[in-house]
């Protein structure tokens, strides 16, 4: 894999190439720097409800259909996601088609014109998401675990919103809030795959030769205190309680969070980890557990979370517990810290293997932090 290049043009839009001679595809990938992070209380959810309205038609592609006809006519992988602190559209697909695929995904982002009948329809559509992830109670305890850290703020909402902000939506407070947030300076563009530097320059000068120029628009800084422990219930008739038990801990530019990533490989990354050979070798009472890091732009949390015996959530909290408490009292040996370090660096070498993996990589390294490190 070739190194990754950076172009700043003076209207500020950020460029980000990837050349992979030896791969067949290329994938094009366009992030903007706004998510619920960045939304008012009464509009939660709009980035998102916005991400899906993109795909509704544009001036030159002017109902669904005719884009998802012809990404799909080109044998296309393509989607949109939306977190709390970026959104991102992308294609990935046949190197052959980089121009056509590019000139999609460009014009969606650029051009969309919010059909007012697709909008009320596309209502239905996102509040069956809601439903959806409500009933999924591994998904459902990430957001509970975001209210209870963060409460009514924009870092404690869900992405997804609420039912009746979405229900009340109309067509102007989309294209209000994309004025606001998709403008030159607050957009990169990554083309990973088989391409040339000027391959994409030259693309990127037909389509983003009138985006929109000026000062995005702000995210209100999270306020991450704590005094006491915190705890949210939410009861829901399943077989199983999901949980995540965790401690506020650093933004993406502090230097403690390769340490802290690592200690969440030690606790709970391969079935040689702590918690997974305790909880599921040891007492049988979870298919699965995990340990995050998750650092943002201005906050940070590390969590460990499951699904276990509805009657045996006490008895299994206790011992994550006491894991946590060796941890303080026991330094990591060189043994386990060398397993670690090697599983580490093969994970990290098989998510770097495809072009939609490497756009994702270096588009969140500018994105956030406005650097590349290769």
């Amino acid at each position: 894999m070739q190194k990754a290049k950076k172009k700043i043009y003076k209207n500020g839009l950020r460029v980000v190439t990837v050349p992979m001679k030896d791969n067949p595809t290329v994938t094009v990938l366009v992030l903007v720097g706004t998510g619920s992070d960045y939304e008012p209380k009464d509009i939660n959810g709009i980035s998102h409800f916005l991400e899906h309205m993109c795909f509704k038609g544009t001036v030159k592609r002017p109902k669904a259909i005719d884009i998802a006809h012809e990404l799909d006519s080109l044998g296309c992988q393509y989607n949109a996601f939306t977190g709390s602190e970026y959104t991102g559209y992308y294609a990935k697909g046949d190197a052959k088609n980089f121009r056509q695929m590019f000139d999609i995904v460009t014009d969606i982002y650029l051009n969309s014109t919010f059909p007012e009948s697709d909008m009320e329809k596309e209502k239905g559509v996102i509040i069956e998401e809601i439903n959806m992830y409500e009933d999924m109670p591994a998904s459902l305890v990430q957001d509970l675990w975001s209210e209870v850290l963060y409460g009514d703020q924009p870092s404690g909402r869900s992405t997804l919103g609420t039912k009746e902000n979405i229900g009340k939506m109309i067509r102007d407070n989309f294209i209000e809030y994309k004025k606001a947030h998709y403008v030159a300076e607050n957009t990169v563009v990554i083309v990973a795959g088989n391409i040339t530097n000027e391959e994409v320059y030259k693309e990127i000068g037909k389509s983003f030769k009138d985006i929109k120029v000026g000062k995005s628009g702000k995210k209100p800084k999270t306020k991450d205190t704590q005094t006491k422990p915190e705890i949210l219930v939410k009861f829901k008739e399943t077989d199983q309680t999901h949980f995540v038990l965790g401690v506020r801990s650093f933004d993406i530019f502090n230097k403690n969070n390769v340490a802290v990533s690592m200690l969440s490989y030690v606790l709970g990354a391969g079935m040689s980890s702590r918690l997974f050979t305790k909880l599921r070798e040891e007492m049988g009472v979870a298919y699965y557990v995990r340990a995050l890091n998750s650092p943002s732009l201005d906050h940070g949390s590390f969590q460990i979370s499951a699904g276990v015996n509805n009657e045996r959530v006490l008895e299994v909290i206790e011992e994550i517990i006491k894991e946590c408490n060796l941890l303080i009292k026991e330094k990591v040996s060189d043994k386990e810290l060398e397993k670690v370090k090697s599983l580490v660096i093969g994970h990290t070498k098989m998510s770097l293997e495809s072009t939609d993996d490497v756009a994702n990589f270096y588009g969140g390294q500018e994105l956030l932090k406005k650097e590349i490190k290769n």
